[in-house]
């Protein structure tokens, strides 16, 4: 009976141990929650952490059970190894998703779906590449830490320091490219470039930044496709950023219309239709004739929004509502053709004869070609009379 109850020890305190590891990890929770319970993002974002910090707390339970129950043999030994490597993984595991965790809850507490979201929008870009770098650290130094507990590694490691110059060179050649990517994504994201959901124009597109990566930028363009482009693009390529400082921004719409195009009819409906539409933040709202040549005028409309998309929205509403109020009130505005016929008999100033010799094809081209025309006038009276006595006394 005293064998039978040695014997079957170790696997009673493993499974104490099991159970007071999966009671430590919901207490621990219990108190995480109950401590930030203003945080409503926290409680469903805590679920990624629950699961290796079970893991976590039974391993080490585990560890101390058979420590202590159970002689120092082979298979004890092996085991424990196994244990250890499970238990750097579990925990590389919690680091990452308390990084997760962070991340949430420094996101939703600077919101983006307000009108001034600069601030938020650095901190977030910030936040999500910071998470990124130090995920890959933490899962880099984890599977070292857990190659460092092979014997056979040990005794490489001292062959591996003494040419870890040259390995450090060979490698950095190799990776050149990816490097130069690494490095570029993390200063456009420390030094506030571009942010997430900033507002670019890139290979003649138009869209918002939707991911920022070490390696490549996600440019989600207006109809929803995605532009990828590398990190160096936004380091070495001139772009547009049209939140950058701040999302207001200005837009034109211009018409081209008759000489009779009623200007302070339209600076009246221009003022209606801003009234009477939420997309015009009240900041600008002019209209100007900025040309007025080749038989046209130019009406050029300058207005303001909150952000891009209000202000195409905004654009749109203007060209619609001033055709229309032109084509119902004012249609002598309308781009006209003009057409002028002359009586009969009158010829036009700049006509001239079939006969004229200034109309030759022969000299075109320049005004210099113009000039020497007017002193070509071709064979003389005396020419004539020679040929048409010739002619004569022939027959």
């Amino acid at each position: 009976m005293q064998e039978f109850l040695s014997s079957a020890m170790p696997f009673l305190a493993v499974a104490l141990a099991i159970i007071a590891g999966l009671a430590a990890s919901w207490l621990v929770r219990r108190i995480v929650l109950r401590l930030n319970r203003k945080q409503e993002a926290l409680r469903e974002t805590s679920r990624v952490a629950r699961l290796p910090l079970r893991f976590a707390l039974c391993l080490i339970g585990v560890r101390i059970a058979l420590a202590a129950t159970t002689n120092d043999a082979d298979w004890r030994r092996t085991l424990d190894h196994a244990l250890v490597i499970a238990l750097i993984a579990s925990v590389a595991w919690l680091a990452i998703a308390v990084l997760l965790i962070i991340e949430t809850l420094v996101t939703t507490r600077y919101r983006v779906d307000v009108a001034d979201n600069r601030r938020a929008r650095r901190l977030r870009t910030q936040v999500i590449l910071a998470r990124r770098i130090g995920a890959a650290l933490i899962a880099i130094v984890a599977l070292g830490i857990i190659l460092l507990t092979f014997p056979a590694v040990q005794a490489l490691g001292a062959g591996l320091l003494a040419s870890a110059g040259l390995i450090s060179i060979v490698a950095g050649l190799a990776a050149q490219t990816s490097l130069v990517n690494v490095f570029a994504g993390i200063q456009l994201a420390f030094t506030d470039a571009i942010r997430v959901d900033d507002v670019v124009v890139v290979q003649k597109e138009w869209g918002r930044i939707e991911e920022i990566t070490l390696t490549y930028i996600v440019v989600h363009i207006w109809d929803d496709r995605r532009l990828i482009l590398p990190s160096t693009y936004f380091t070495t390529t001139p772009f547009e950023n049209w939140t950058r400082r701040q999302s207001e921004v200005m837009g034109t719409v211009e018409f081209d219309l008759d000489w009779r195009a009623p200007v302070s009819a339209m600076r009246a409906e221009l003022k209606r239709v801003l009234a009477g539409t939420e997309l015009w933040d009240q900041r600008v709202g002019i209209l100007q004739i900025t040309d007025a040549t080749a038989g046209y005028v130019r009406v050029r409309i300058l207005v303001s929004a909150a952000d891009s998309a209000a202000l195409f929205d905004l654009r749109c509403l203007i060209r619609e509502e001033l055709v229309l109020f032109l084509q119902e009130k004012h249609p002598t505005a309308l781009p006209h053709f003009r057409l002028e016929s002359l009586p009969a008999g009158i010829v036009a100033p700049d006509a001239r004869t079939p006969t004229d010799p200034h109309d030759s094809q022969l000299f075109t081209g320049s005004l210099e070609a113009v000039e020497r025309s007017k002193a070509f006038s071709g064979p003389g009276e005396d020419v004539f009379e020679d040929r048409d006595k010739s002619i004569a006394g022939q027959n």
